[in-house]
């Protein structure tokens, strides 16, 4: 009987399934949106059930795409949008209101008050920077709001976790509370070096360590399905990670030095550092990319989180494209910005951070009568690159004996051949598209079959990435760097200070 690895890759948006065959083909898939909750400004929330229904639905559509049973699936892989934070009875294992998204700015008063108190030493021990994301302050601060939640701890009928650590939960029927290093070590609640809880940060935040889920490894066997939860099979849960982080795997950027940037609803740049941990600075944190057996594999990252969202932005908000699909066309039909720079906005509190600082409300600047439609699209194509390159000139001094030759790239915004040829001009190094760019359900197929003996080693894994397009810069160093500087004085137009809503 031929077997698969099954991949679900829950993230911001939707939940995709994802089934690879031995060769690492992808032989079915299947999408569905969830629904964004945004209960007042600032605030984004998702139905934890939701989540967990779409999950299903979307693993049937794939089998059924690809004419699968479930009992030809091997192992499940978990990849999930990070920090997104929820709470559920252990007993009953339903969710308590609903799941803090990770894009949520609430917690912004208690971070400042880290930041104040000892922000250098938290983000060196636990390799986050101090942000909103974080799930520690989420737990904090829905430990504080939330009576329901505060009477459920003190009756200990209540766990907490990401979405990993849910997902498994409901697949297993509560067999099992875990969550993988990757996922963890983005919390500020993980030690980055002892891959422990670190208990300082525990006692900072009053966190109870028995809410929290066991610590795993990113590529290992949890527990299996319960057959009355999953299609009547019980199949092992071989692997989880965090989306971002997992999709280096799935990039097969294995070594040192090497990069992806994902272009999903934020952007996210990360290079892998190796066995090396390098602490935070400059904008980037410092996160577990994966763990197998004794092996810990670290990385620097760069998050700016507004990326696809800019794009869909100018469909639904100014209305000056009737589908995403369109804006690479318009974006290719003017030969520059003739100096409009897009200074993409932040939803929820309409704040961003990039490795330039903190820039406040989104803007268009360098507008005149002669601007059109065209122009304001490829600005805000060209600001995703920008927002790239400045992660990459942080890691450029951070750690020059590690810049990245090629950029892999990938998620769903990748696929415009427009925004990637810019990508290289504007950093001056070729950009790399992998055949099937949902890298992070890739990631998660990879480590799952490992842990179960489907693919023999990394090596085996590394040698399926496929290339769809190459991309070579084409700018002048003179031209390109001329750009750069209209994005920075761009940038420091806007920055947060000005801006006090």
């Amino acid at each position: 009987m031929t077997t698969y690895i099954l991949s679900i890759h829950q993230r911001t948006a939707g939940t995709w399934a994802v089934i690879l065959d031995r060769k690492a083909n992808v032989v079915a898939s299947a999408y569905a949106d969830i629904t964004q909750h945004f209960p007042q400004l600032g605030w984004v929330e998702h139905d934890a059930n939701e989540i967990w229904t779409v999950s299903l639905r979307v693993v049937a559509e794939a089998l059924q795409n690809g004419r699968i049973a479930p009992e030809q699936i091997d192992a499940i892989g978990i990849a999930n949008q990070r920090d997104t934070t929820v709470f559920w009875n252990k007993k009953t294992g339903e969710p308590v209101g609903r799941a803090i998204v990770w894009q949520d700015q609430r917690t912004l008063p208690l971070c400042e008050q880290l930041i104040a108190k000892d922000k250098v030493n938290i983000e060196t021990r636990t390799g986050m920077v101090i942000v909103p994301d974080i799930t520690g302050a989420k737990i904090r601060w829905l430990m504080d709001n939330d009576q329901t939640i505060q009477k459920g701890i003190a009756r200990g009928e209540l766990v907490c976790g990401t979405i990993d650590s849910w997902l498994i939960w409901k697949l297993s029927d509560g067999a099992v509370h875990v969550t993988d290093h990757s996922n963890a070590s983005v919390t500020l609640l993980l030690n980055a070096n002892s891959l422990t809880y670190d208990d300082e940060m525990l006692n900072e935040l009053g966190i109870p360590r028995e809410i929290l889920p066991e610590l795993k490894r990113s590529s290992e066997i949890y527990t299996y399905t319960d057959r009355k939860a999953f299609f009547g099979v019980r199949v092992p849960i071989g692997s989880a990670g965090g989306n971002q982080q997992i999709a280096v795997f799935g990039q097969a950027c294995m070594e040192a030095g090497m990069a992806k940037n994902t272009y999903s609803t934020g952007s996210f740049v990360l290079l892998n550092t190796g066995s090396r941990y390098i602490p935070p600075g400059g904008g980037l944190f410092s996160p577990v990319l994966w763990t197998i057996d004794d092996s810990v594999v670290y990385g620097l990252e760069g998050k700016a989180d507004v990326a696809g969202d800019a794009i869909t932005w100018l469909k639904d908000g100014l209305g000056i494209i009737s589908e995403v699909g369109e804006a690479e066309g318009l974006a290719s039909q003017v030969a520059d910005t003739q100096g409009v720079y897009f200074v993409p906005p932040f939803g929820g509190s309409d704040l961003i951070r990039t490795g330039t600082g903190s820039y406040a409300r989104g803007a268009v600047l360098g507008v005149t009568r002669g601007i059109t439609k065209h122009h304001v699209v490829r600005a805000a194509f060209e600001a995703l690159a920008y927002q790239t390159r400045d992660f990459v000139e942080v890691i450029k001094k951070r750690v020059p004996e590690l810049m990245p030759q090629v950029l892999r790239v990938d998620g769903y915004i990748a696929k415009s051949d427009f925004l990637l040829q810019f990508q290289a001009d504007i950093l001056g190094i070729p950009v790399e598209r992998p055949v099937f760019t949902n890298t992070a359900a890739l990631g998660a197929a990879y480590l799952a079959g490992l842990s179960v003996g489907y693919w023999e080693d990394i090596n085996e894994i590394t040698a399926s990435w496929k290339l769809d397009r190459y991309f070579d810069p084409r700018f002048s160093d003179e031209r390109r760097e001329e750009l750069y500087y209209g994005w920075q004085k761009a940038v420091k137009q806007v920055k947060a200070p000005f801006f006090k809503g």
